[in-house]
């Protein structure tokens, strides 16, 4: 079975378009691209030289940011811990990682504003020592909503996340899912957007029962609900190994494709007010497989430089179906796709012990943590 996309040849158009591949992608289709880092001097270059319209920024991207830059973050922490006397490496280190989120959502204003809000986005992650609170999220969802115009704020999608997005997007938080790796988990994240948009509306109309929070102009949210492509690849391939399982490699490149290109196509045909997000890059089709999608890619800023570097194809792919026999190869070996794959593929309740979200979740807080680790490093140093 052949299960990989040929792109050691430049075509004929790219030859002719000197462009940059996501350049022309975002040019040239409603697919838009964002940077899956708040770092400015990458943020920068990817809205200048690869058409980004969006960033991203947590603990993990700060704690890069901060190793990478230690000339600017260093004395910018050891400033922060002097004007806070009482504050923990914990307050610090989400100091940083607002400082951080704020610059980035200044870089990306003139998106903003050219898109009405659609694009031109900040995501910034919510605590994830929070995710088993619904209330915190809700209350740090909020706060972080106010920090700029177009910050827009990832929440898990988990059962007790889900209930957050729904009540913070009633309250005028734009929400971004994350966490999120599955078709059944971002239908049930898109369900309960519209469940809060409609409550706004509800609320609007009768002028009563609003929060002190409300926004009542507030008409573009720009909401997203993110699918990490890449991390769904990887629990099927730590799922072969554990189990003994063999199969084709190469299908196993294609299981987050096939999740976001489905997902995409229900949010059209059910007319959700919200769009897909492919994240957690593991391979360039993550982008190429759906290009053509009103939706939004999120690659690393390497990810970026090596997709135009190798100048990968523009082709409006995003109506291309995966191969059936992979689809059904993927089903026949492995369980976990098609809980993945299909709507009902799992409950709301389900979506907490599912083997990607228990990994990444894990991940998440371990980042928070070498973080506080990194600042304690900064304002304690060893003797």
């Amino acid at each position: 079975m052949t299960t990989t996309v040929d792109t050691s040849a430049v075509t004929d158009d790219a030859a002719l378009d000197p462009r940059p591949s996501t350049l022309r992608a975002a040019r040239e289709t409603p697919t838009s691209l964002w940077n899956d880092s708040a770092d400015p001097r990458e943020l920068s270059r990817a809205i200048a030289e690869f058409g980004a319209v969006g960033a991203t920024c947590n603990p993990v991207i700060a704690l890069t940011c901060i190793k990478s830059d230690p000339d600017t973050w260093v004395p910018r922490i050891r400033e922060l811990a002097a004007l806070h006397p009482t504050a923990g490496e914990s307050e610090l280190g989400w100091m940083a990682v607002e400082e951080l989120s704020i610059g980035a959502a200044k870089l990306l204003e003139p998106a903003f504003a050219a898109t009405g809000g659609r694009d031109g986005r900040l995501s910034m992650q919510t605590d994830p020592r929070f995710h088993r609170d619904r209330d915190a999220l809700v209350a740090q969802a909020e706060y972080f909503s106010g920090l700029a115009e177009n910050i827009i704020v990832k929440i898990p999608a988990t059962k007790t996340g889900i209930e957050a997005m729904e009540e913070a997007v009633f309250r005028g938080v734009s929400i971004n899912a994350t966490v999120s790796f599955t078709v059944p988990q971002a239908v049930a994240v898109a369900e309960a957007l519209e469940r809060g948009l409609d409550r706004r509306a509800a609320a609007l109309a009768s002028d009563s029962g609003l929060p002190a929070s409300y926004r009542p102009e507030k008409t573009e949210f720009g909401n997203v609900v993110t699918i990490m492509g890449g991390r769904f690849d990887d629990w099927l391939k730590t799922v072969v190994k554990r189990d003994h399982l063999m199969v084709d490699p190469g299908i196993l490149e294609w299981a987050g494709v096939a999740a976001l290109k489905k997902a995409h196509h229900i949010f059209v045909s059910r007319g959700f007010r919200s769009r897909i997000l492919s994240a957690a890059f593991r391979n360039h089709m993550q982008w190429s497989e759906l290009v053509g999608g009103d939706l939004v890619v999120s690659p690393p800023f390497q990810w970026i430089v090596d997709i135009n570097a190798a100048r990968v194809p523009v082709d409006n792919r995003i109506d291309v179906p995966v191969d059936p026999a992979i689809i059904q190869a993927l089903r026949d070996a492995i369980p976990d796709f098609s809980r993945g794959y299909d709507v009902d593929g799992m409950t709301v309740d389900e979506f907490e012990r599912f083997g990607a979200t228990v990994t990444t979740l894990r991940q998440f807080l371990d980042a928070d943590a070498q973080l506080d680790a990194l600042v304690r490093d900064i304002i304690v140093p060893a003797a």
